[in-house]
């Protein structure tokens, strides 16, 4: 697939100046609001595949958004995959089984630690079979923080309002089911009941309405596979606003489920406006919406965040960033789902570099900026691996800094690394792998389409990247001569332990007031010398001036001419005010006393350095002057001035 064509990225940019802007403050909250605050009880990630594969779910839920409570049925449809004499779903416990239902008939029941319920079949079924099971039940769900399933009110009139939130782990709270990433329903139809003073929003198509006395139940029609998290239902006296998003081949229908008070509709109907642009961008570059045949849509509830239920994404006030993570959510996490927690990235990371890309192509002004900052919070931290390491923890899964920021960030590395049209065209066959569209994935199925695509092994990409924790920091020693000759040294220093030295291209851009070069370096190894020839005089360099890896605080000096590795040291800020950052650029690590001698040669200042990593020193004592820095022993010492200001 080809990038964007450049009018194409104008047309987009012209229509979107007016209702796009940067907001760090929203950019840093989503992730955290994301987060759902689950508590409740975990499970490393899920079970084996328990010998069945679901099918369909019928679901049918009496619900009362002023009554904190749900009773209903379950019909869930299966194929057995093994001889079977039983069923396992995963159900909260606090809830209150009423029967088990196999062809009309009460079966046996029981409960197991913890949240399990093993159904069993009056006789065994053999591979292969399709049947079903009906489970009834009532009651009031496990509170949950933000999450699973919810109520409040909103308005100048306390109006009630219910709400589900499921991922990761609460879909159990509310209803049975086969908590799997890797067994999606085939499809669902959902029958909601509810006093008629209220509307149900939910997945896929609204196909009718029927008033029962006091009540009304809506039916709503989800026709595609779907995750067991992304099944969703919110309850108040929703105000619908219909509208459309118009593309070159199709128009897709968008509902607006909102709170009727005039600044929320106001508030969600903006949602439904950048969609116009949104959206016609994510179809040209990741193929087209995947449900286009039933809807997009948005309903309000009762706090600050977004979840994207497939369909229709709840959402809790607006921002443009907000808008396009949780519509990218609909290719990333809906179309094709992570296949453990272990591999959210796939999910968040692509979420939000896909808002990113929003700015890239329909906001460009922005581009630079926003990387800027969530570079900044990635690296605020030395560790941290984009594989999610402790599924146990709904905070580690959420992490805005590892899931979301580190990974996107990875992502755009990756799109250096493999070019634009080769990572847009792998990124693309990802999503439409029959073995993956309409299913879940792993990391690995990422790699193989990327590699496929670009004709690159990245196993030593993602060991460094996706695995591996940190980030690298670089320093540039370079000198030019009156010919142009350019002879320079690049250094790195991994934040972490876990990579030893990240291999990539490093792009350096040279300057002067008239004429600018990018130089790309393979940097396979440290203190790594290069030469070439520049046109022109440089009076100054930058390492990766477009951001495209993720790195530490880089460094770069101009020199008369390089030093030997084993000598090579550097300090900075220089003119320092109150703290000096050193760093050893030569291989050795242990420990090493740092002198500061002044100019009268006397040691003003004694400290410790440990490892190879960046180690920061307080020089608030030090009058203003000019000093040196002495590290190593007898045997190997380094030297390097600066200013104290």
């Amino acid at each position: 697939m080809r990038t964007i064509p450049f009018g194409v990225c104008m047309m987009f940019a012209c229509c979107a100046q007016s209702q796009v802007g940067l907001d760090h403050a929203v950019f840093d909250d989503l992730p955290w609001r994301e987060g759902r605050a689950w508590q409740g009880v975990l499970k490393s990630d899920q079970l084996p595949t328990r010998g069945f594969d679901m099918k369909y779910l019928r679901c049918a839920w009496s619900l009362d958004p002023a009554v904190r409570g749900i009773s209903g049925s379950v019909t869930s449809y299966f194929t057995t995959t093994a001889p079977l004499d039983y069923l396992l779903f995963d159900l909260s416990d606090t809830l209150i089984l009423d029967q088990v239902l196999y062809h009309g008939s009460p079966i046996a029941s029981t409960w197991q630690p913890v949240d399990l319920l093993t159904v069993t079949l009056p006789n065994a079924l053999a591979a292969g079979i399709t049947d079903s099971v009906t489970i009834v039940y009532h009651g009031v769900p496990r509170a949950s923080g933000f999450g699973s399933f919810a109520t409040g009110i909103h308005g100048p009139d306390s109006i009630p309002v219910l709400w589900t939130l499921s991922e990761p782990y609460g879909a159990k709270d509310w209803w049975p089911c086969k908590q799997d990433l890797n067994d999606k329903m085939d499809s669902i139809d959902v029958f909601v009941t509810t006093p008629s003073a209220y509307r149900a929003a939910g997945n896929g198509l609204l196909v009718s309405e029927t008033d029962v006395g006091s009540n009304t139940t809506y039916h709503w029609r989800h026709r595609h596979p779907i995750a067991h998290y992304l099944i969703a239902t919110a309850v108040t006296n929703y105000q619908v606003i219909r509208d459309s998003v118009f593309l070159p081949d199709d128009t897709i229908p968008m509902l607006t489920y909102a709170y009727p008070e005039d600044s929320y509709i106001a508030g969600l109907n903006a949602h439904a406006d950048v969609c116009q642009q949104q959206m016609p961008l994510y179809c040209l570059i990741y193929g087209k919406y995947a449900f286009a045949d039933e809807k997009y849509g948005h309903a309000q509830f009762g706090w600050g965040g977004g979840m994207e239920h497939q369909t229709m994404t709840f959402v809790g006030g607006y921002s443009y960033e907000l808008s396009a993570h949780e519509l990218a959510h609909q290719w990333f996490g809906d179309k094709v789902t992570c296949g453990s927690w272990q591999d959210i990235w796939l999910n968040e990371s692509f979420a939000t570099y896909s808002q990113m890309l929003c700015y890239n192509y329909l906001a460009p002004q922005y581009w630079h900026g926003q990387l800027r900052a969530r570079m900044d919070v990635v690296t605020s931290d030395p560790g941290g691996s984009v594989l999610c390491t402790d599924t146990t923890s709904v905070g580690r899964i959420f992490s805005g800094r590892l899931s979301y920021y580190k990974g996107a960030l990875v992502l755009n590395t990756l799109r250096w690394l493999c070019g634009d049209s080769a990572w847009f065209h792998g990124v693309r066959d990802y999503l439409n792998d029959p073995m993956l569209a309409f299913g879940s994935a792993r990391t690995s199925d990422l790699q193989a389409h990327l590699e496929a695509s670009s004709g690159l092994d990245l196993d030593g990409f993602m060991a460094d990247w996706f695995t591996g924790e940190g980030y690298p920091t670089y320093t540039l020693l370079w000198t030019q001569d009156t010919g142009g000759h350019v002879d320079l040294a690049l250094y790195q220093s991994p934040s972490h332990s876990s990579v030893d030295f990240f291999e990539l291209p490093v792009p350096i851009r040279f300057k002067n007031n008239d004429m600018d070069s990018v130089i790309v370096l393979n940097n396979t190894m440290n203190g790594q010398a290069f030469s070439f020839d520049l046109p022109f005089q440089a009076d100054s360099a930058i390492v990766d001036p477009d951001l495209w890896i993720i790195t530490g605080q880089n460094i770069v000096t101009r020199v008369p001419e390089l030093p030997a590795l084993k000598n090579a040291l550097a300090v900075f800020p220089d003119p320092a005010q109150e703290t000096l950052t050193l760093r050893d650029l030569s291989p050795a690590g242990g420990q090493h006393e740092v002198d500061i001698i002044d100019g009268l040669g006397r040691i003003v200042l004694r400290d410790q350095r440990t490892g190879q990593h960046d180690q920061q020193i307080d020089i608030r004592a030090l009058r203003s002057g000019c000093y040196t820095l002495v590290i190593g022993d007898a045997a190997s010492r380094k030297r390097a001035r600066f200013v104290k200001e």
